[in-house]
């Protein structure tokens, strides 16, 4: 069952979006909040994490009358967030296949005693690898495993197929597990 609209809920926003006294403590708590579900999101990435908080509210701003109240408010600028993210990460996605079809190399391994100095976390071995998959699967495997959406909503968001999501995660867990332990084993 689907919640229904609050009224209230709504006046209570276009009330804070109104007065700047009341909006600027309300910001600071929900900026905080959006900023760290999105931090999760982006590999650790803190630049990309401000900037989308910072377009998430100015989404916000601009589409202030498309809030009903069904949700709080903070979970309606997460859902916003989320959807800023997803147009990242199909942007990235884009650009990605571009830089395929325009440059194919090898990549020079690491050297060895470089990477032995360098020391890593369990989370952040996760993020790194994270980073190096393409920007659909790291999509689908952040909505579905990381933020538990089913399939099925996976698929909405991404406006893909629910076969096509399967797909995008078995590919992207197989590759991750792949770059994990070869970076376990470096």
């Amino acid at each position: 069952m689907e919640p229904r609209a609050d009224p209230e809920r709504r006046t209570e926003l276009q009330a804070i979006f109104a007065d700047e006294r009341r909006f600027r403590p309300w910001y600071d708590v929900a900026a905080r909040r959006v900023y760290a579900y999105l931090f999760g999101r982006c590999g650790g990435d803190a630049g990309l994490a401000e900037e989308l908080t910072q377009l998430t509210f100015v989404d916000a701003l601009r589409h202030r009358d498309s809030y009903d109240g069904r949700a709080d408010s903070i979970t309606w600028l997460i859902a916003i967030g989320r959807n800023r993210l997803l147009d990242h990460l199909r942007r990235q996605e884009r650009e990605e296949r571009r830089r395929l079809r325009l440059v194919v190399r090898e990549i020079a391994p690491q050297d060895a005693h470089d990477a032995a100095w360098r020391t890593h976390d369990e989370r952040d071995d996760i993020v790194r690898t994270m980073r190096h998959l393409p920007a659909t699967q790291r999509a689908a495997l952040i909505l579905h495993h990381v933020d538990g959406l089913p399939i099925r909503d996976v698929a909405a968001a991404m406006g893909r197929s629910q076969t096509a999501v399967e797909s995008l995660l078995s590919r992207g867990r197989e590759r991750f597990r792949k770059i994990y332990e070869e970076q376990d084993r470096g």
